[in-house]
């Protein structure tokens, strides 16, 4: 009997994970050569008077050439998870080198404590679709949907992707999927499941880090949803915050932060519906969240990561900030590059986008770890630099 290419992946990765040679920390990180241009950082969101903290946003391009960012920016005097955020845009006419100096509010806050945490997405029917998490309280965040038909001058009202059972999920920033048959994913991590009761202080003190991974799918292009098997994951590892990239052979990879060392790793060969037991992968990492993106151009798939796996007390270490290219599907990864190596550096919730020629457009928090997720950077990588041996 054949064996699915899913299988025969999982199997392989299991070895690699067995044999600590393959590592990527036991690669060094390629810089760029000289005269190379390397990833450039064209615009900073810090944080001012009234506005504590700027982060987790992303990019979509719009017909008109011109690139549209909206992020989470925090007002008042919190830059807490639980401070109060609006969802705030800027554009770029000019390929991303220059953005427009003044935000654009796009969802006012609307929930008891915030709007956060952005993904949008071109759907195959022209539309553009805005993804954002409502959070009431720490016993209930929802993902939200909003479309626009008009490239983002006016937005649909919210539709929630999760009615079936509350919770506080979380949906990362440019984590939404669209698979080639139209269906969408949201891939999500279910926390403080038996809040039910207790006051926020009590939660606050309660809250428990380990999340139920779910996939939350839509055929009908986020009119109704409905949710994936639990993805299995053991009892002694911390998982949160899902990503989700198609495979070449149709399989999808469920990539999951944990407080083990690694990212872990689970695939779905139902486009979403069932996924096999979380195991580890071979990316090291910490206590932070990884980006996997596919370049159109090449069919590479690209990496975005803190490439550090000590574990212990170093666990919630995010940097250096990191990039690497994986010609086969993410069973070895290559041209390990280093963004930003800042030892006092805060390097995560990245989102990634392809947009033009050659040009890799990056969001991410890139604060001291002292000032945890108050500033974000907007960066273009050129895919020369990326490639260059």
């Amino acid at each position: 009997m054949m064996i699915p290419d899913f299988i025969r992946r999982l199997y392989f990765r299991a070895f690699l994970a067995a044999i600590p040679s393959v590592i990527m920390l036991s690669v060094h990180a390629i810089h760029a050569q000289p005269g190379t241009e390397g990833p450039a950082v064209t615009l900073q969101l810090t944080p001012g008077p009234d506005n504590p903290r700027n982060s987790e946003g992303d990019f979509v391009e719009l017909r008109d050439g011109r690139i549209l960012y909206i992020y989470s920016r925090f007002t008042g005097s919190s830059s807490s998870d639980f401070g109060s955020s609006d969802l705030a845009a800027r554009w770029s006419e000019d390929g991303g080198k220059t953005w427009t100096p003044e935000d654009r509010i796009v969802v006012k806050n609307e929930a008891a404590t915030n709007v956060m945490s952005v993904s949008m997405l071109r759907l195959k029917s022209g539309k553009i679709a805005l993804f954002y998490a409502r959070k009431n309280s720490i016993a209930d965040c929802i993902p939200m949907m909003r479309i626009s038909e008009d490239e983002g001058r006016t937005w649909s009202g919210p539709v929630a992707c999760i009615t079936d059972h509350p919770g506080y999920y979380v949906l990362n920033n440019a984590r939404v999927i669209q698979l080639p048959n139209g269906r969408l994913l949201v891939p999500v991590a279910l926390h403080n499941t038996e809040a039910k009761g207790l006051t926020h202080e009590e939660l606050e003190k309660k809250f428990n880090n380990y999340g139920i991974l779910y996939c939350y799918y839509s055929d009908d292009e986020g009119k109704t949803w409905k949710r994936s098997r639990k993805v299995e994951v053991p009892e002694s590892v911390m998982a949160q915050e899902p990503g989700l990239i198609e495979l070449r052979d149709g399989s999808i990879m469920m990539y999951i932060r944990t407080d083990a060392g690694m990212q872990y790793a689970s695939y779905s060969s139902d486009k979403g519906k069932t996924w096999t037991a979380a195991a580890p992968s071979n990316i090291p990492s910490p206590l932070s969240p990884a980006t996997i993106v596919r370049d159109p151009g090449t069919g590479h798939l690209i990496l975005i990561w803190n490439n550090f796996g000590e574990m212990g007390l170093k666990y919630g270490k995010r940097t250096p900030f990191n990039i690497a290219v994986s010609g086969n599907e993410g069973l070895s990864w290559q041209n390990i590059k280093t963004i930003h190596k800042d030892p006092e550096g805060y390097y995560c919730y990245t989102a990634a986008r392809f947009i033009g020629k050659g040009k890799l457009f990056l969001s991410y928090c890139a604060s001291k770890r002292s000032e945890a997720l108050t500033m974000t950077n907007l960066t273009i990588v050129d895919t020369n630099w990326l490639y260059e041996k």
